[in-house]
């Protein structure tokens, strides 16, 4: 992670609307993760918004430094991914373990500098309606394994990016929907 993407997160969830945010716990080989939104857009929109990762991950905690590079796929086993420019490599960042639209989707991998460590992290997304125009969505985070600097040590920074990331895509939902693609003839 860049110490920029950091100060950056740190700002931003100083700075945004609420977001409760909690370290729920830390050992030095675990950590759980909680951060939960209330966001001013239907469950749908919200959905498809999730789901275009590339319009709303902050380019700061991507590998090429361009979130347009950032897919994910629509299915189990399908992958949050990036692809980098010109064709050289990509990164998986998670896999897609379970998904039901426009419920959840959760997704398995170590994000950021976890990648390098010997743990598995579980990522969720559940989103619930909250009368017809808003949607709560509650992000959880769970890592359990060997992390040499010790997950406790890690965890609030991880809870920072993880705000920014949620508050991101709150803003992305509530924020003008990009134009359906002209069919092709």
């Amino acid at each position: 992670m860049k110490s920029v993407g950091l100060l950056g997160a740190a700002l931003a969830f100083s700075l945004a609307t609420p977001v409760a945010a909690e370290v729920v716990s830390a050992t030095p080989t675990t950590m759980e993760i909680s951060q939960v939104v209330t966001v001013d857009a239907p469950i749908a929109r919200v959905w498809d918004t999730l789901r275009s990762p590339q319009r709303w991950w902050s380019k700061e905690h991507t590998y090429s430094d361009d979130s347009a590079n950032l897919y994910m796929d629509g299915q189990a086993t399908g992958c949050f991914c990036e692809r980098f420019p010109d064709r050289r490599g990509s990164v998986e960042h998670a896999r897609i373990l379970y998904i039901q639209p426009p419920q959840m989707i959760r997704l398995s991998g170590a994000l950021g500098p976890l990648q390098a460590e010997a743990v598995i992290g579980t990522l969720t997304f559940k989103l619930s309606p909250e009368g017809s125009n808003a949607t709560r969505l509650t992000l959880t985070y769970v890592v359990g394994g060997y992390v040499r600097a010790g997950a406790d040590a890690l965890a609030p920074k991880v809870d920072e990016v993880l705000a920014l990331q949620v508050l991101n895509l709150k803003s992305a939902a509530e924020g003008p929907q990009p134009s359906a693609p002209t069919p092709q003839r």
